[in-house]
């Protein structure tokens, strides 16, 4: 079995807010399957995260919204083309509002950085080196 593409949901207290938030960090939107409601985020090629408002959201579930500021609810990972990119986003999600959650990590075949977006959502991203794997 091999999924065509993903979908992250993520529910948010201000459906604009967040997306100026995503806009200013370099990402776009699919706006054929957005409306007042929800908001698909283009992350990439077939990568992508329906920011949903919070009543849209659970229209989806029967189980109660966690708080992404007092819950860790999942954590978004995405690899990026290098370590200027990881630091440069990050950078960008603290000056649009967002929050450094952990400092950067280098392992050395991988280096991370994390930030918060405005809903506490956290968000890994890293820059991996496979030629540098350890044996």
């Amino acid at each position: 079995m091999k999924a065509q593409q993903i979908f992250v949901n993520l529910a948010v207290n201000d459906l604009k807010k967040s997306m100026t938030f995503f806009e200013t960090l370099g990402f776009t939107f699919n706006k054929k399957i957005s409306d007042e409601t929800a908001s698909c985020l283009v992350l990439g090629e077939n990568l992508h995260s329906m920011l949903l408002t919070k009543d849209k959201f659970k229209e989806f579930t029967k189980k109660p919204l966690s708080n992404a500021k007092q819950q860790t609810e999942t954590l978004v990972a995405l690899q990026l083309d290098n370590k200027e990119e990881v630091d440069n986003i990050v950078k960008k999600a603290v000056d649009a509002g967002g929050s450094i959650y952990a400092e950067p990590q280098d392992y050395g075949f991988m280096y991370q950085h994390s930030f918060e977006d405005l809903d506490g959502h956290q968000w890994e991203v890293f820059f991996m080196d496979e030629s540098k794997f350890p044996s």
